[in-house]
């Protein structure tokens, strides 16, 4: 992948993938909400997979040089988690709403690197340390626990979460020895055949209607990939990275606007927590690589 170092243009980009990401959130919450959530998964990944094996096909080296990797393994479990981790975060859509789901949800910067040291052998500092507990502060700002308002389907998105920052380190590991689009081949094959052999399961039918949704979610998915994959080409991921935390912004216009939901004041304040904690992780990464 060729960086152009064009912070300007990836920065829009990232916006851009962050809007396309929000509509997703709000188009999955609306079918989930009257289907079951494996088979709304299930299609999404088969349009998925559908993008990575096209995008092979027209790489150099075609589906061969793609599909070769010395830890299948790995790729093929990294593919399931985030396969698992869309199963739940969509989950959590219908039964906590999108600004909740999302305010916890963006705590995973913080628990990548927290996890960075028992996965990856990597060193975390002091300062990274702290940021990381006044991010979980912020959770727990927004979880409100202890004061009997405390909704336990708020672990919900915090697993979610985990599970995400788990399949972004396996990533960086699975980076050691393959290619981008090796990893990205795997995380959509692999993620399509699991959910498949769940999905099928669960199938039922679908209104008219609510098919045009599911073809503009299942285009949204591939969009924002290219999105993040365009912006990533022509700037450096510590220079956009910040402007991912826009993802919450238009999640949470679309939850009040769309689904009728409340920005508690709590909300507001536990995820601006978490936003700070997550952009100075992300400065102390930048200033010491």
């Amino acid at each position: 992948m060729t960086q152009q170092n064009n912070t300007r243009a990836g920065i829009a980009l990232m916006i851009a993938a962050t809007v396309v990401f929000a509509l997703q959130d709000g188009i999955s919450r609306h079918l989930a909400g009257t289907y079951n959530t494996y088979m709304v998964v299930m299609i999404r990944y088969w349009f998925f997979a559908a993008f990575v094996i096209a995008l092979a096909a027209r790489a150099p080296g075609g589906l061969s040089a793609a599909t070769q990797t010395s830890q299948l393994g790995l790729q093929v479990f990294r593919g399931v988690l985030l396969a698992a981790e869309i199963c739940v975060a969509v989950y959590a859509f219908t039964v906590l709403g999108l600004i909740d789901s999302m305010a916890v949800f963006i705590c995973y910067p913080l628990l990548v690197a927290a996890l960075s040291g028992p996965v990856l052998g990597e060193a975390v500092g002091w300062r990274r340390w702290v940021a990381i507990g006044v991010g979980c502060v912020g959770v727990l700002i927004i979880l409100q626990p202890g004061v009997g308002v405390f909704n336990p389907w708020a672990i919900i998105p915090l697993i979610s979460a985990f599970l995400f920052a788990l399949y972004g380190l396996l990533t960086r590991y699975a980076a050691r020895k393959d290619s981008a689009a090796t990893s990205f081949f795997w995380t959509g094959v692999a993620g399509a055949v699991a959910m498949t052999l769940v999905g099928m399961w669960f199938w039922e039918p679908m209104a008219r209607a609510d098919w045009a949704w599911m073809a503009v979610l299942c285009v949204s998915g591939v969009l924002g990939h290219w999105l993040l994959i365009k912006c990533y080409e022509m700037a450096e991921a510590s220079a956009v990275q910040p402007f991912a935390y826009f993802h919450l912004v238009w999640t949470a216009i679309i939850g009040i606007s769309v689904f009728g939901e409340a920005l508690r004041p709590a909300v507001i304040l536990g995820a601006a927590l978490v936003v700070a904690a997550g952009l100075f992780t992300l400065w102390r990464e930048r200033s010491q690589g």
